[in-house]
């Protein structure tokens, strides 16, 4: 049986991810910071992980309970938008903080100690957004979250780069704007059609693809 794992599990994307991977088959590791609080994520038939990606003694002790697995694909999910605000707007020290650690210092802990429990062959998928695309930016909204994902895009290339020996692959997804909390009821897809399509997009990609940015069409996109 292969073995998904996948942060930010207990909610949206994250728990779309955990529902379609159980449902086909998979062994899912479903990570999140409460999961006795996690409602539905509770129901499926999968195996529910404390996990605070900013915090170093989860991210240890989580490589310790994967330390004689095997992954088959692990899915960077967790993530926060953070203030809606442009640029010129100023930032509070908290909030930058609180973005960049979730977004950015959360997947380099996560990669830095699962990479090597990936198999050869197997996929590291991280969630990114159009938004941290600097070539196909056109107005500042967001300046904090653009930034982060800009950063973690940096870190799917790096990781690529690093991995490809191993034949691991590493890919940025770019999920479209889904109905859940963080892009609101007025999006326009729902998760199911966008983590369907990017499975799909991830079932996919070989050796070629790592290092590259897809949305969840499989169009690619500029960093």
């Amino acid at each position: 049986m292969p073995l998904v794992v996948i942060t930010g599990a207990n909610r949206g994307l994250g728990l779309e991810f955990a529902r379609q991977y159980a449902g086909d088959g998979w062994e899912v590791i479903g990570c999140c910071r409460h999961p006795k609080a996690a409602g539905t994520l509770s129901e499926l038939p999968i195996t529910a992980v404390k996990l605070d990606v900013t915090d170093t003694r989860d991210v240890t002790a989580l490589s310790k309970q994967l330390a004689t697995a095997t992954i088959d694909i692990l899915v960077c999910n967790a993530g926060v938008a953070g203030a809606r605000a442009p640029v010129l707007t100023a930032t509070t020290q908290a909030d930058f903080d609180g973005v960049m650690r979730t977004n950015v210092l959360g997947p380099m802990w996560l990669t830095a100690a699962l990479a090597g429990r990936v198999a050869a062959g197997g996929k590291i998928a991280y969630l990114s957004s159009r938004m941290g695309s600097i070539g196909a930016m056109a107005n500042s909204g967001s300046a904090l979250y653009r930034a982060s994902k800009a950063g973690l895009n940096a870190i799917v290339k790096a990781a690529a780069l690093e991995l490809a020996p191993r034949g691991v692959i590493a890919i940025a997804l770019h999920p479209g704007w889904v109905k859940t909390d963080m892009g609101g009821a007025g999006a326009d897809i729902d998760a199911p059609t966008s983590v369907a399509g990017m499975r799909a997009v991830l079932g996919r990609a070989g050796t070629d693809e790592s290092g590259r940015f897809f949305d969840y069409t499989g169009k690619e996109l500029p960093w």
